[in-house]
């Protein structure tokens, strides 16, 4: 395969395909959709605000784009049934689903004192919400001769997060979902992987500073860059490995955390 400047220029990532966005209300999942559609793909937008995510969809309806935005709780299986169901009913196929959802879980604190409720909450929207996805997502992928997954991880699973145990160990939960995935479905035609960011501005980092101001200049320290990420940034590895260009790429975590992993505490 050779490619052309020409082709490489005028050609999209995903020009043509049918993808998800889970949490695509805000934040990353808003850039994942907006980039997504600037790349040529066809959108079912999902999110628990509907309000905020019918905005997303209708912003990227205005600038010529094709989105449909579908309230979801990707903790509920049959509404992740549903969600796929209408993308493949709506569009005619799916392509990709980046398993992006939060849904603001997360309780922050140490260990000893996270409660039982805290802990699931995080743990089913952060790793069964993803567990749903890929299960109704890859099938409807096999009947249309493959496709891409892109589960959104952290790098503080490669490390450890003070005060976020439950979300880095649902978040870990993925990760090797993620590898458990492609090991069953790539030779089937279907990549699996994941990104993995650092720090980025976010609502979601925004509450956490809120609760713990002191961590904010200690978390963008945290990172060899000296700033926390930009969700476009992240969006970008996401929709890479969405599209065709990432058509050797499976069963990956593409790191995307501004140096949190390399950072030294000598500089």
């Amino acid at each position: 395969m050779t490619f052309s400047k020409e082709t490489l220029l005028k050609e999209t990532l995903l020009k043509e395909k049918v993808g998800i966005v889970t949490g695509s209300a805000q934040g990353l999942g808003e850039a994942i959709a907006q980039l997504a559609a600037h790349e040529g793909s066809r959108l079912v937008l999902a999110d628990i605000q509907a309000e905020a995510g019918e905005s997303v969809a209708e912003a990227i309806r205005r600038t010529g784009g094709e989105a449909v935005f579908q309230r979801t709780d990707v903790t509920e299986s049959e509404q992740v049934a549903l969600l796929v169901d209408t993308a493949v009913e709506r569009f005619g196929r799916l392509d990709w689903i980046c398993n992006n959802a939060v849904g603001g879980a997360g309780q922050f604190g140490p260990l000893d004192q996270l409660d039982d409720r805290g802990w699931t909450t995080t743990v089913d929207v952060c790793l069964k919400g993803v567990f749903h996805g890929m299960k109704y997502a890859i099938p409807a992928m096999l009947a249309g001769g493959g496709g891409s997954v892109v589960n959104i991880t952290t790098s503080g699973l490669f490390k450890g997060e003070a005060m976020l145990g439950a979300y880095v160990a649902a978040k870990g939960g993925v990760h090797a979902l993620t590898m458990s995935g492609a090991a069953e479905y790539s030779g089937r035609g279907v990549r699996i992987n994941s990104v993995a960011p650092g720090g980025m501005e976010t609502p979601a980092i925004a509450r956490y500073f809120e609760k713990f101001p002191e961590f904010k200049q200690k978390t963008i320290d945290q990172h060899a860059m000296r700033r926390l990420g930009r969700p476009a940034e992240v969006a970008e590895p996401v929709v890479w490995l969405a599209s065709d260009r990432a058509s050797f790429v499976t069963g990956s975590c593409i790191v995307c955390d501004g140096g949190t992993l390399v950072n030294s505490h000598l500089l």
